[in-house]
């Protein structure tokens, strides 16, 4: 056991005192908040990105030019021109487009806007927009209505908030920023158990190809090595999730006091935050962490054990890490619109597939059964993992020079001690 602790302070002190290691505990949450309000500053003028847009308008049927309302960096302009002349003014010009609006307008296709550039979305839905309220104006006007009778109605503002009902009493469920966090750290999960296993993996290799390893292999076991490699990388993420945690909370609450505003979005999305039960999510979070990068790192500590090369690890990565793949690209598309579906359920239990998925499912309180279900299949999937990993581990590491596949792992799985 001082074997494996001796491995463990060697890896994580090797790594936390780096100096690229330091820097990063800082300027993360920096960037981060620097990224915030970036994004708040752009969305607020957005308007000045684009050069103001000129569309000249020839109206055929006669009914829309004059009714075409300029807006921020859009203006119309009612040409009397020829189709072919107004587009050779467009060719030009890249800020000039041309509407082109036959007298039968209503045939499929029949607007046309030509532009030296691919027109932009923006300047499209606008088009739009303006010509089919136009149009549903002109036939309210044909069939005798008044329009003005309509537009004089005030639009209901009605909203609707999500109770659930509990044995203590009903409590507000608006779940919107709980699934925000909750994908937030699902996101997170994912590229931390990319990142902290590929450095088992690199650790392995590195160590391998020095032979260095055939000194330290005289001194401790392979199991030894592999578990305090395994252990100490992931120290090393808990450090730096840590202190990226503790310093955002810091960071934004300091936001929080420099905009505090009664209008300010910093101080709406610091209401907001309060609501959510970060103590819940954030343990979750940390157990999920932990026992997903022990179950992967294991593997990958195999698969840097199997190879002499960074390079020859892709055949072995694609298939340990595709299940891990495959949940993400759920987890942001289909899985928080159907975290009850069998679906979800079962990706949120699987151990290769729990860290991500059930993070995803924790802001729709799913069964504690589940939950409970899912923790103990993760602590029995890193341990066998772990077997698994290090039967390859101890026959792989002192392998130089062969090339490996799936049918020879197997072999080195059931070679005698």
């Amino acid at each position: 056991m001082n074997k494996v602790l001796l491995i463990i302070q060697r890896e994580y002190l090797t790594r936390v005192r780096k100096k690229s290691f330091i820097i990063m505990i800082f300027v993360v949450p920096l960037l981060i908040l620097v990224m915030g309000g970036a994004i708040a500053l752009i969305a607020k003028n957005s308007t000045q990105l684009t050069n103001l847009q000129v569309v000249n308008v020839v109206d055929n049927s006669g009914i829309f030019a004059k009714k075409l309302q300029d807006v921020p960096n859009i203006k119309f302009t009612l040409v009397h021109q020829d189709i072919n002349e107004a587009k050779a003014m467009s060719k030009k010009d890249e800020n000039i487009s041309t509407l082109y609006i036959p007298a039968d307008y209503n045939k499929q296709g029949a607007i046309q806007i030509f532009a030296k550039k691919k027109s932009p979305m923006q300047l499209t839905d606008e088009i739009q927009k303006q010509m089919n309220d136009i149009d549903f104006n002109n036939s309210m006007i044909q069939h005798h209505i008044d329009t003005a009778v309509i537009h004089s109605i005030k639009k209901a503002d009605i909203s609707v908030n999500a109770v659930e009902i509990t044995d203590k009493g009903d409590k507000d469920a608006n779940i919107g920023p709980n699934i925000a966090i909750s994908i937030a750290c699902a996101i997170f999960i994912y590229l931390a158990l990319f990142i902290y296993g590929s450095q088992v993996m690199r650790g392995v290799i590195e160590e391998k190809t020095s032979r260095i390893i055939e000194v330290i292999i005289s001194s401790v076991k392979p199991f030894q090595l592999m578990l305090g490699k395994i252990i100490g990388v992931g120290l090393v993420g808990l450090t730096q999730f840590s202190a990226w945690i503790i310093l955002s909370v810091i960071s934004s609450k300091i936001a929080g006091h420099v905009f505090n505003t009664p209008q300010s979005p910093m101080v709406s999305a610091m209401a907001v935050i309060q609501t959510i039960p970060f103590g819940y999510i954030l343990g979750c979070f940390l157990f999920y962490f932990l026992t997903g990068y022990l179950l992967y790192s294991a593997l990958f500590a195999a698969v840097g054990s199997a190879v002499d090369s960074e390079t020859e690890t892709q055949q072995f990565m694609f298939p340990i890490t595709m299940p891990l793949l495959f949940t993400y690209i759920l987890s942001v598309s289909v899985l928080f619109r159907a975290p009850d579906s069998a679906l979800a359920v079962w990706l949120s239990i699987i151990p290769f597939t729990a860290p991500v998925a059930m993070m995803v499912r924790l802001p729709f309180d799913p069964p504690v059964w589940q939950l409970a279900l899912s923790m103990s299949l993760m602590v029995v999937g890193f341990l066998f993992t772990t077997y698994v990993a290090a039967r390859i581990y101890r026959v792989g590491i002192l392998m130089y020079g062969k090339k490996v596949n799936f049918k020879e792992l197997g072999k080195w799985f059931f070679y005698k001690e």
